[in-house]
């Protein structure tokens, strides 16, 4: 059994605990059920975000994001679906999470892929909201916020954040989402589906911090969905399998996520 896998058994049943607790305050309500997911495409338009041979992120990004909306919206009816794009235009930061927050989603899915410098990175990653325990996940944080440079006026609307800098995003990783657990427990999911579904190379949930997470009001993850600079998994991203069996994955997480949620708030 992978080490990944096996971790994820033996944390996941201390979260589902916590989820069904008393104690999760921001959940413990009887009407409340999840109804309402944003997916965000990351990058798109003049931000292609990370490159391999033959493809762009924001195109991949995409295409996952808009097969996993049509799966939930074909087996959940009554849930609503909503995306921060669903064509090749460009996003600020900011807007992402304002559109999740404006429509009181229950659950916000940032879509992305990797990039290494070495080209031998490959494997599949979901972030939560947090403080980045190795400089991998610091790497990984600079190169998503990195697009808050094309926008304007970005440090007013940012509180004077430097993309640049390691102490503005140790900063900003100290901001806790206060639906954690939640998060954590979704990227729990999510990370195991992409090995027992899809058979991809989990290297875990991790925590660091992205502009795009850090001002929602609901539990978020950013996906990293594989490495373009793989040649291999590049082309697995590149092919209509194989995002298919990216978007069925989440979905499938998305689908046990949403019955343990609505479950605990009918007890």
């Amino acid at each position: 059994m992978k080490k990944g896998l096996l971790l994820s058994l033996l944390v996941l049943p201390l979260i589902l605990w916590q989820i069904s607790s008393t104690a999760l305050s921001p959940y413990n309500s009887n009407d409340y059920h999840l109804k309402t997911v944003v997916i965000d495409a990351g990058h798109g338009g003049k931000d292609s975000g990370c490159l391999g041979s033959k493809t762009k992120e924001k195109v991949i990004a995409l295409g996952v994001s808009l097969k996993l909306g049509e799966y939930i919206s074909k087996n959940f009816p009554d849930v609503k679906v909503i995306y921060t794009r669903t064509t090749d235009k460009f996003l600020e930061l900011k807007e992402r999470a304002d559109i999740a927050n404006r429509n009181g989603a229950d659950l916000f899915i940032s879509v992305h892929c990797n990039a290494s410098a070495s080209k031998q990175g490959y494997g599949t990653e979901t972030y939560v909201m947090g403080t980045h325990r190795s400089n991998a996940n610091l790497t990984v944080a600079k190169r998503e916020n990195s697009v808050v440079t094309m926008e304007e006026d970005y440090q007013a609307k940012y509180d004077g954040f430097d993309p640049n800098s390691d102490e503005g995003h140790i900063r900003l990783s100290i901001f806790q989402n206060a639906y954690r657990e939640e998060s954590i427990l979704f990227a729990s999911l999510v990370e195991e589906q992409f090995t027992t579904k899809a058979l991809r190379n989990s290297r875990g949930v991790k925590e660091a911090g992205f502009l795009v997470l850090y001002k929602t009001t609901m539990p978020s993850v950013l996906i990293e969905c594989g490495f373009l600079t793989h040649s291999s998994e590049e082309k697995y991203l590149n092919s209509e399998a194989g995002q298919d069996k990216i978007a069925s994955s989440i979905f499938k997480a998305f689908s046990q996520f949403k019955e343990l949620i609505d479950s605990s708030m009918d007890e």
